[in-house]
């Protein structure tokens, strides 16, 4: 009860006040609490899904990882190309304190230099960039190094390496186990493992990693503890046609030509004739795949399949096949070539010697432009171009290769008085090495044309199949014409222009071809560049591979495809022959030295500078291939008097190679 005092007041109670101060108290804790239930309530209906996805951006992440880019294997399951998990270094510029101190230490441990590295991390914190790389695909001595350079017990992360803004990203490193073997036909990928050239890149939605994303959990120091997510279907390997024991061998003997004619390039095909398959495909010079980088990009072009050139007299194959196929000539009849002269439409084609009326299979051994020249004239421009698109000129074989070309081959309409022969001796058409390699092999294929495959197999990873090459096939000339055509290309290696691809114990087969090279600067041929070919097969009767060898600007004293081309055909066949389980079929050739006559010399002619590319010169003619000018045996006379009488014969013909003042000028 209240208490009155002397004055009449009314004094509270201490009780009374305690309980003021209670409901009070009471008051502030319901309103407390009401707030944060509505606040509660607030977050837990309207931002709910905001929330989750803050905690779970906390404790859950996204990891992608990418599946190891497909196996390329050899016929042989050799192992061509692989990739291997590599660790990169990257940074976090926004994290490091010290981007000097710490490129230093960086630069120290990998043996490069530090001023480019500390540049790019400062950038990268002055631009606010989180994402900086330091070094890409390193071996996992260097990922060891780099963590053992930053070791720190007193520094708390959840990763490696031990300094803040440093980490670790998971990646593939592909390799190239043979370095420089099959190097154009493997190609390479680059850095974010995308396929460049070659297999690599014409098979890169077989090949291609695929990228796998995973949902990881994490605690509150990083570690993960659950992760889920679904497999993709891994990539798959590819096996490709060619053997690396015949790769190996291609090139070492092209690489070997080439150096021996002091020659600019090469190239060199081995196909089988009977299936198509390409068992070794090499250009010259070659580089490494392991360090692509290292070369100009000129280098990794594919010039077996990219470069057109002018095919010389190599397509005078394609010309007595049409006309043996057409009926318009028999190997034996006869052909007047005359003095060596035929002048058509006002142009004048020579040859390099006269050979008179010959049968057509010695005209064709002789390498007569005169005697090819009327043969492909007996059959019709219609028929005559048709025969040069079903042998696969003017058209990609469709190999599995990317950036073939075409080569050059104008329809008649387009050509004019004396096209039909200049294309008879190879003049007015461009190809490639892998086309005259694969209209040999109709010839050596019984008249059936294969389309050629450097694919054999794709296959799982575990080595199941998934899908095998059938290449598709035409015939283009009969079996008796094919057969026709063999012995006489087997007359231009026993007694014609091509007595350098004699095999040791093998009989072969084929034909010589050399142009001069066009000038664009001259623009019009330059008759100091030449392009030398030979392409051949064997053995002769069943031929188990055909060969085509080009040689880019040999710049020796030999120079046409019988001296530089066909003796890198020889040291193929009598190597891949053998492996092949081929018997011997020939003999021994004679070792007799082979006297080079310098008399011999581009002979076509015309009335106007020529101003095309890869205008076709005649092969040479050696001393020995011409009649009444045989060595005498080797084991009648000492290495002396051989020598002695070789330099008297170079000494005469050095005499005789003046030119008239009034010759003509080459040919268009």
């Amino acid at each position: 009860m209240p208490v009155r005092t002397k004055r009449n007041k009314t004094v509270k109670s201490p009780m009374r006040t305690a309980f003021v101060r209670y409901m009070f108290i009471v008051a502030f804790f319901i309103l407390w609490i009401g707030v944060i239930g509505a606040r509660l309530v607030h977050l837990q209906i309207t931002q709910h899904e905001w929330l989750r996805a803050q905690a779970e951006s906390v404790r859950r992440y996204e990891h992608t990882s990418k599946m190891l880019r497909g196996t390329i294997l050899d016929r042989d399951e050799h192992v061509l190309a692989m990739s291997l998990r590599a660790n990169s270094l990257y940074a976090d510029p926004k994290d490091i304190s010290d981007p000097d101190a710490v490129a230093e230490r960086i630069a120290e441990v990998l043996k490069v230099k530090a001023p480019p590295i500390a540049a790019d991390l400062r950038a990268g914190k002055e631009k606010g960039r989180r994402f900086v790389w330091i070094a890409r695909k390193l071996d996992e001595d260097s990922y060891q190094a780099v963590n053992k350079a930053f070791a720190d017990s007193k520094i708390r992360k959840s990763d490696l390496p031990a300094e803040p803004g440093l980490h670790w990203r998971k990646e593939q490193k592909r390799q190239y186990p043979y370095k420089e073997l099959a190097a154009h036909v493997i190609g390479f990928s680059n850095a974010d493992d995308v396929g460049q050239s070659g297999i690599e890149l014409s098979q890169e939605a077989v090949l291609k990693g695929e990228i796998v994303k995973k949902w990881r959990e994490r605690d509150r120091l990083g570690r993960v503890y659950d992760e889920e997510g679904a497999e993709r279907e891994p990539p798959k390997d590819i096996v490709l046609t060619i053997s690396n024991s015949i790769q190996y061998k291609t090139e070492e003997a092209l690489a070997a030509g080439v150096k021996a004619a002091n020659a600019r390039s090469g190239k060199a095909i081995v196909i089988d004739p009977k299936n198509g398959e390409i068992l070794a495909m090499a250009n010259y010079p070659t580089f490494d795949p392991n360090g692509y980088g290292a070369v100009e990009p000129d280098v990794w072009k594919n010039r077996a399949i990219q470069d057109n050139f002018s095919p010389g007299s190599v397509m005078k194959m394609v010309t007595y096949s049409a006309a043996l196929e057409e009926g318009k000539i028999s190997p034996d009849a006869i052909v007047d070539c005359g003095s060596g002269q035929l002048t058509i439409a006002g142009h004048t084609f020579n040859d390099s010697h006269a050979v008179g009326a010959v049968t057509y299979t010695k005209a064709f051994a002789q390498s007569s432009n005169v005697g090819a020249i009327k043969t492909g004239m007996k059959v019709g421009k219609e028929d005559f171009f048709d025969y040069l698109r079903r042998f696969g000129f003017g058209r990609r074989t469709g190999v599995e290769l990317p950036a073939e070309t075409e080569g050059q081959l104008r329809g008649p309409a387009t050509w004019n008085g004396d096209s039909q022969a200049s294309m008879s001796i190879g003049y007015e058409i461009g190809v490639t090495a892998l086309q005259t390699a694969v209209a040999f092999a109709t010839i050596a294929n019984d008249g059936v044309k294969v389309q050629p495959h450097i694919l054999k197999e794709i296959r799982q990873s575990d080595g199941k199949l998934v899908s095998k090459v059938k290449p598709s096939s035409e015939r283009v000339v009969s079996e008796a014409t094919a057969r026709e055509l063999r012995k006489m290309l087997k007359e231009v290696v026993s007694n014609g222009t091509a007595k350098k691809a004699q095999l040791n114990g093998y009989s072969s087969a084929g034909k010589t071809g050399t142009a001069w090279k066009y000038d664009p600067q001259l623009r019009r041929v330059n008759r100091e560049k030449y392009i030398s070919s030979f392409v051949g097969f064997a053995p002769a009767n069943d031929p188990r591979v055909v060969i085509a060898i080009s040689i880019d600007e040999p710049r020796g004293a030999l120079r046409y495809g019988g001296q530089v081309a066909a003796p890198v055909f020889r040291q193929i066949a009598e190597q891949v022959l053998p492996e092949l389980n081929v018997l011997p079929d020939g003999t021994v050739p004679d070792t007799g030295p082979f006297v080079d006559d310098l008399n011999e010399s581009p002979q076509l002619v015309a009335e106007e500078p020529v101003i095309v590319p890869g205008t076709v010169i005649e092969d040479s003619k050696e001393a020995e291939e011409t009649p009444g000018k045989e060595a005498a045996p080797a084991d009648t006379r000492d290495r002396k008097a051989v020598i002695k009488d070789a330099e008297e014969t170079a000494e005469n013909t050095k005499k005789d190679a003046k030119e008239p003042a009034d010759r003509p000028r080459n040919k268009t």
